[in-house]
């Protein structure tokens, strides 16, 4: 008997089905069975699933003689399914990576509940994916079972079959089947929820619930919608027949209401000339279930009494009186705005005209989050080698908890922030400013970059569209104009910075100050590090980070973290860190079921992560040239590398000259683990050379350098540092116009 039965409906779905059964086949937990119910449909859903039951015994296939709808189909696998516990998944949806397994184990852990629910994610067509935003009511503390009586907040959740799972034999010693016509789920989900004796919740994505732009029914308009009045006769239909439930009769009389109205405001459900007629069903609703007691919100109220009175007219005029004020709040809001910023601007054009402060220095990184990467260190060392010098740090409101207490801290936007560009004499960034900053005479803006460039950049992407997207090249050169200094790790960045960023700045080549940190932190910092990481002591500590994909939109990445833990054994634990462009990636993430995986891509710093780990994964990611500076072992994992090279292109091959073992598969990635390829000799050897290569002015003391050039106006040249492979460069560090380059 397995563990799982996973219903699938499938009725003109053809184009998604193949994806839907593929999350099941796919998962790392193996004991379940699939049955397909082609609910005679008139697409090729049928023979996809015959193709896919033939290929795996545990695919099985109905095909129903005539169209019966998704609660007969779903009835009618269910009266083939076996498994321990029942779980839905509509023909065009996904279960998310590692889904089955997650569940499993929440299942033994809250000790096989009656119901499990589940979280989802909805997914649109550009690979964007936004999580359910009543996610906090499915939190896992508190008792692993409750009844709904214990935690009614669950109500606020989907209504819908397919985000639980349900236990078999609870399923059919309670009858339940599903209903005909529209909105099946209701009359399940309800009953269910509340005859339940144990139910569980599971923080975690397990669904991609597709927003399909044509083909569901909540954008279909018919008749059909007026099914809904007869589902709740089924859900009051169910509390009539057990006194016990009656309690619930509020609860599901506000619930209804709420529906009604979504149903009757939502634009194309309803047939033209038939909302009069869907008003008085609801009145009639209203009067044969009411059942005072539910608190009801305060913008409801209104809405609710209109619907008990039926008074139809009057509903339709305030709902039209409603949109015009929505319409009205949004223009005025939009001409708020526009003259906020007319007058910012206004305010910003009068700073430019009084002198600039030769004091103030402003520095921001990553188009204006946190604290941190080179501009981080140069602010740190200049705030303590420049006698009166001011500092600003500009950032978002939510990352303003990383500026160091000595910094003032600036948010985009505001008329400090306009002032600060206006006036200060120093402008440091890892990224372009405000396009609309306007450079003045005595004014020293210092371009940092923020890593040593592998993938193509600037102007180099003129011709790769699909990495370039909608950017601007003149704009690009325009701020490249504005450039004083641009700082440079190794003769690989300065080629490429100044052959992709032409203009006239000069080249400071004295090492990355992002990567003095990992020469001055002790060792006892390392293992406090850990603790906040909440590492388990004595594991060894494995730091994932790959890049972003400039070719995908979904922002996901195929190494499967949860089935490499396993693989790798108790003794290891890996830090999880998305790339701060992969915004969907991290909304769908959720928390990381499993517990040798730490979510860390909200962490501040990751050069903090870098300290911690004891080792980095990652793929084409500049990080790799920091993270070698701590000489631990690097692995990289070039699972789609001809697709990354083709999207994006690298300035050179990163399999010949790599800083470590590489893996092109997640089947060579448990290799290398296994056999400690990782860390071996071979690995060390990767290492050292790449080291020396790109990392030849690393010691610790780059920032100081830099800070010493621009700020103290030191020409003398710096100290050199002893290079990574043991030998000194020749000269002093690199201090070169870019004229020296175009003129010969």
């Amino acid at each position: 008997m397995p563990r799982f039965s996973v219903i699938v409906p499938a009725y003109r779905v053809q184009a998604y089905l193949h994806a839907c059964l593929d999350s099941v086949l796919n998962q790392s937990f193996k004991d379940y069975e699939i049955i397909v119910v082609d609910d005679c449909s008139p697409d090729a859903c049928g023979s996809i699933a015959d193709e896919y039951a033939s290929r795996d015994p545990r695919v099985a296939v109905v095909h129903l003689p005539r169209n019966s709808g998704l609660g007969p189909a779903r009835n009618a696998g269910m009266a083939r399914a076996v498994g321990d516990y029942l779980l839905f998944l509509d023909g065009d949806d996904t279960f998310t990576p590692e889904a089955l397994q997650t569940v499993a184990d929440r299942l033994d852990a809250t000790g096989g509940p009656d119901v499990l629910v589940y979280d989802y994610a909805r997914t649109y067509w550009s690979g964007e994916s936004v999580r359910n935003t009543f996610a906090r009511c499915l939190d896992e503390s508190g008792p692993a079972a409750f009844r709904l009586a214990d935690r009614p907040e669950l109500l606020k959740v989907l209504m819908v079959v397919w985000n639980k799972a349900y236990r078999r034999a609870f399923i059919e010693e309670e009858g339940f089947t599903f209903p005909p016509g529209y909105y099946e789920d209701t009359p399940w989900t309800y009953p269910v929820l509340m005859a339940a004796g144990s139910i569980a919740v599971l923080d975690a994505v397990c669904v991609g619930y597709r927003q399909r732009l044509r083909g569901n029914i909540l954008s279909t308009t018919t008749r059909r919608h007026f099914d809904v009045f007869d589902q709740y006769d089924r859900v009051f239909a169910f509390i009539d027949a057990r006194p016990e439930l009656d309690v619930w009769r509020p609860v599901m009389f506000r619930r209804m209401l709420d529906h009604f109205s979504t149903l009757y405001t939502s634009r194309g459900r309803l047939p033209r000339g038939t909302r009069a007629q869907f008003f008085r069903r609801a009145r009639a609703h209203c009067r044969r279930y009411r059942a005072p007691g539910a608190a009801v919100p305060r913008r409801a109220r209104l809405r609710h009494a209109l619907f008990r009175l039926g008074a139809h007219r009057t509903y339709r005029a305030l709902w039209a009186a409603q949109r015009l004020y929505w319409r009205v709040r949004d223009t005025a809001a939009t001409a708020r705005r526009a003259a906020r910023g007319a007058a910012l601007q206004l305010h910003y054009r009068l700073q430019l005209c009084l002198p600039v402060r030769p004091d103030d220095a402003v520095f921001a990184a990553y188009w204006n989050r946190g604290y941190t990467c080179s501009p981080a260190a140069l602010e740190a060392t200049a705030r303590a080698l420049v006698p009166g010098l001011r500092t600003s740090w500009i950032c978002r409101p939510e990352d303003a908890h990383t500026v160091p207490g000595a910094t003032r801290v600036l948010h985009p936007g505001t008329a400090a922030y306009w002032t600060a560009l206006a006036r200060s004499r120093y402008l440091v960034n890892n990224v372009n400013f405000d396009r609309r900053l306007v450079k003045r005479r005595g004014q020293v803006l210092v371009q940092t970059h923020h890593g040593t460039p592998l993938k193509t950049m600037g102007t180099d992407l003129v011709h790769r569209p699909a990495a370039a997207g909608s950017m601007d090249f003149a704009q690009l050169l325009r701020n490249v104009g504005k450039w004083d200094f641009s700082l440079s790790a190794n003769q690989h960045s300065t080629l490429v910075w100044e052959r992709t960023y032409p203009a006239g700045y000069t080249t400071l080549e004295y090492g990355s100050p992002r990567n003095d940190v990992f020469h001055r932190t002790r060792p006892e910092e390392i293992v406090r590090l850990r603790e906040r990481l909440a590492v388990p002591e004595g594991s060894t500590v494995l730091l994932y980070a790959p890049t972003h994909r400039d070719y995908r939109r979904d922002g996901h990445h195929t190494l499967d973290l949860e089935q490499f833990v396993r693989v790798l054994g108790p003794r290891f634990v890996v830090l999880a860190r998305s790339h701060y462009l992969d915004t969907a990636a991290r909304a769908a993430a959720g928390r990381t079921p499993h517990p040798q995986v730490i979510d860390v891509s909200g962490h501040p710093s990751v050069e903090e992560l870098c300290l911690a780990s004891d080792a980095l994964i990652t793929d084409y990611s500049s990080l790799m040239f920091d993270y070698v500076n701590l000489d631990r072992p690097v692995v990289l994992y070039l699972e789609d590398r001809p697709a990354y090279e083709a999207a994006r292109g690298t300035y050179f091959d990163l399999e010949s000259f790599p800083p470590g073992a590489v893996s092109r598969s997640q089947d060579e990635l448990h290799e290398i683990f296994a056999t400690d390829h990782w860390r071996g000799p071979r690995s060390a050897q990767r290492r050292a050379a790449f080291r020396a290569r790109f990392c030849p002015y690393d010691d610790g003391h780059a920032a100081e350098r830099v800070v010493r050039r621009v700020f103290l106006g030191d020409t003398s040249g710096p100290a050199l540092p002893v290079s990574s492979g043991g030998r000194r460069p020749s000269g002093l560090p690199r201090q070169v116009t870019v004229r020296e380059y175009t003129n010969g």
